[in-house]
């Protein structure tokens, strides 16, 4: 019932932007905080990016200043422009959901709090 579906992902060249989209059904974002994360083939889960219910950010190192995480209530959405891409941001992008999450796992980018898990995008930087 309670659902999140990302989109936007595609092959693009480096130096490219894309901009993923993460939509909620069964739910309202309003109430939530919202994670973005990233796998990528023989790589450990990585925190990307989140949002607090009051719109504070926060970006891990490797992607500061080349992505910008937003929300827009009204259309229950949650997005993730990513410009500037690289190889290394190769990977399954998920995003994800949670009700209760305190300032310092939004600050560590930590996976454990979320409530709901996307299915995933796939993006490939690559010439």
């Amino acid at each position: 019932q309670a659902q999140l579906v990302e989109s936007g992902g595609g092959l693009v060249q480096p130096g490219g932007s894309l901009r993923l989209s993460c939509a909620a059904s069964g739910f309202t974002l309003d109430y939530y905080s919202i994670g973005w994360f990233r796998l990528a083939p023989g790589k450990e889960r990585e925190g990307v990016s989140c949002i607090s219910r009051i719109s504070n950010t926060y970006y891990a190192d490797s992607v500061k200043g080349r992505f910008t995480i937003s929300r827009d209530n009204a259309k229950n959405t949650v997005y993730l422009q990513m410009s500037n891409l690289r190889p290394e941001d190769t990977a399954v992008y998920y995003c994800a959901a949670a009700k209760r999450i305190t300032e310092a796992h939004l600050t560590q980018l930590s996976p454990v709090p979320y409530d709901y898990w996307g299915q995933g995008t796939q993006v490939i930087v690559s010439s």
